[in-house]
C-alpha cells in the first residue's frame, strides 16, 4: 500500500513519512511516528484533514457527489434493492444471493421483539420526554438483558448482538413514539417486511385494522438505505471511539445515538422543517431568500449545502423523487409548510446564487418534508435516522474489532493553559 514518502522539514531537520494509497480517493500521509521523530503532533480541529482509520465500508467523494456502499453507488442500491439487503452488504461486504437474503431476513424478523420487562422502562420517563433520550437509555440498557452477546472477543456473540440491534431498533423506536402520544405499544408481526412492520408498530391501534400503504413503506425503505452509513461522521466516529475501549456493543451504539441527537448532525432535517415553519407561507419566501444572500444577516437556509458534498448530494436526488411520490400518493395539497418547501426547492434549483455556491437542497431538506407528510412528528425524525444508521454503526464497529492494528482512541491536544507554577497555601493567595 505504501508507495512513496512525504518529506517534512521542521527547522533544520528533515523527516520522511510514508504515503498510503487507498483503492480510490486521495492518498494519506501516515504520521503515526511523527511525534517519535520530531517531538511534535499535528493540529487538526474537527479532524477534517485526518484519516482516523482504514475502512472498506463506505466511500464519499464530496467534490463529485459520489457515495458508495462497499463499492456500489447509493442510487443503484436505493432504486433496485431494499434496506435489509443493504444491511447484509454493509455487514458482510457483498450483496447476498437469494438464499442468503432469505436467511438474513428470517433472522432479523425473528429478533424484532424486545424483552417484555423493557416496557417498564418507558413508565419511568415523563410523557413529554424527547424520543431520542428514551432511545439512548433503552438501547444502552439492552446490555442488561442480553448478557449472551456482550463479549466482544467472541465472534458469535458479536454476530448475535449485530442482528439483535438491527432487529430491535425499530421496535424500541416505535415504543418511544407510542409512549409519547399515550397509545398502547404494538408488537411486531413476522409476516411483514422491515419497514411495513415499523409503520404498523407506529401508526396502528388495537381498535381497528391497519393496512400498510406500500408506497409509504417503500419510501421509508429508501430513506433507511440512504441513511445507513456515511463514512467517518461524528456519530460513527463516536461509536468507534467508544468501541476502542472494549465497551459492549449496546453501549457503543447508545453513544452513537447520543452524538446523532446533536442538531448539527442528526437533527438537521428537524432544523430544516423548523425553518420552513418560520417562513410560513409561499409569499414570504423572497424575503427569506434575500436574507440568505445578505452577508450581514446571520440567517441561513437550513437543508441546503453539505459539509462534505460540494456538488449535489447523491442521496438528495433519490430523496427528491421519493418525497414527490409520497406527496402525490397522499394527495396533500393544502399544507402551507409543504407548499413552501416545494417552492423553495424550485428557487434553489434555478437561482444563480444557489447554483454558483452549490447550495443545492440536501437529503435533510427532502427527508423532513417526506417524514412529515407520512405522519411522523418532528421529534421522531432523528429517531428514524438512528434506526437507519444502526447498521452502519455496527458494520464500522465490527470492522474496528476485527482490525489487528486497532488501539484505544487517544487524540492529543495543543495545550494553551498556564505553564508550571508552584502551589501556594490558601492564606498566601
Amino acid at each position: 500500500m505504501t508507495q512513496t514518502k512525504a518529506a517534512i522539514r521542521i527547522g533544520e531537520k528533515n523527516v520522511e513519512m510514508p504515503v498510503m494509497d487507498g483503492t480510490i480517493g486521495p492518498s494519506v500521509i501516515d504520521i503515526g511516528k511523527l511525534y517519535a521523530q520530531t517531538g511534535m503532533f499535528t493540529y487538526d480541529p474537527g479532524f477534517t484533514s485526518t484519516a482516523s482509520t482504514e475502512s472498506k465500508i463506505t466511500y464519499i467523494d464530496g467534490d463529485q457527489g459520489v457515495l458508495l456502499y462497499r463499492g456500489y453507488p447509493i442510487d443503484e442500491l436505493a432504486e433496485h434493492g431494499d434496506f435489509l439487503e443493504t444491511c447484509y452488504l454493509l455487514l458482510y461486504g457483498d450483496l447476498p444471493n437469494a438464499s442468503q437474503k432469505a436467511e438474513f431476513d428470517y433472522r432479523v424478523t425473528r429478533h424484532t421483539m424486545v424483552h417484555e420487562q423493557m416496557s417498564r422502562f418507558f413508565n419511568g420517563f415523563r410523557r413529554d420526554a424527547h424520543p431520542m433520550s428514551i432511545m439512548v437509555a433503552c438501547v444502552g440498557a439492552l446490555a442488561a438483558f442480553y448478557h449472551d452477546s456482550i463479549d466482544i472477543n467472541d465472534p458469535l456473540q458479536r454476530q448475535i448482538a449485530s442482528i439483535r440491534m438491527i432487529a430491535k431498533m425499530p421496535t424500541i423506536a416505535a415504543m418511544a413514539y407510542k409512549y409519547s402520544i399515550g397509545q398502547p405499544f404494538v408488537y411486531p408481526k413476522n409476516d411483514l417486511d422491515y419497514c411495513s412492520n415499523f409503520l404498523r408498530m407506529c401508526f396502528s391501534v388495537p381498535a381497528e385494522e391497519y393496512k400498510v400503504n406500500p408506497v409509504l413503506a417503500r419510501a421509508l425503505d429508501r430513506i433507511f438505505i440512504l441513511h445507513a452509513d456515511h463514512e467517518q461522521n461524528a456519530s460513527t466516529s463516536t461509536v468507534r471511539l467508544a468501541g476502542s475501549s472494549g465497551a459492549n456493543p449496546f453501549g457503543c451504539i447508545a453513544a452513537g445515538i447520543a452524538c446523532l441527537w446533536g442538531p448539527a448532525h442528526g437533527g438537521a432535517n428537524e432544523a430544516a422543517l423548523k425553518m420552513l415553519g418560520e417562513i410560513g407561507r409561499v409569499e414570504n419566501i423572497p424575503k427569506f431568500v434575500a436574507r440568505a444572500k445578505d452577508k450581514n444577516d446571520p440567517f441561513r437556509l437550513m437543508g441546503f449545502g453539505h459539509r462534505v458534498y460540494k456538488n449535489y448530494d447523491p442521496r438528495a436526488k433519490i430523496m427528491q423523487k421519493t418525497a414527490h411520490e409520497v406527496l402525490t400518493e397522499l394527495g396533500i395539497k393544502d399544507d402551507p409548510l409543504l407548499e413552501v418547501a416545494v417552492e423553495l426547492e424550485r428557487i434553489a434549483l434555478h437561482d444563480s446564487y444557489f447554483i454558483e455556491k452549490k447550495l443545492y437542497p440536501n437529503i435533510d431538506f427532502y427527508s423532513g418534508i417526506t417524514l412529515k407528510a407520512m405522519g411522523f412528528p418532528v421529534a421522531m425524525f432523528t429517531v428514524l435516522f438512528a434506526v437507519a444508521r444502526t447498521v452502519g454503526w455496527i458494520a464500522q464497529w465490527k470492522e474496528m474489532i476485527d482490525d489487528p492494528d486497532q488501539k484505544i482512541g487517544r487524540p492529543r491536544q495543543l495545550y494553551t493553559g498556564s505553564p508550571f507554577r508552584d502551589y501556594t497555601s490558601i492564606g498566601d493567595r
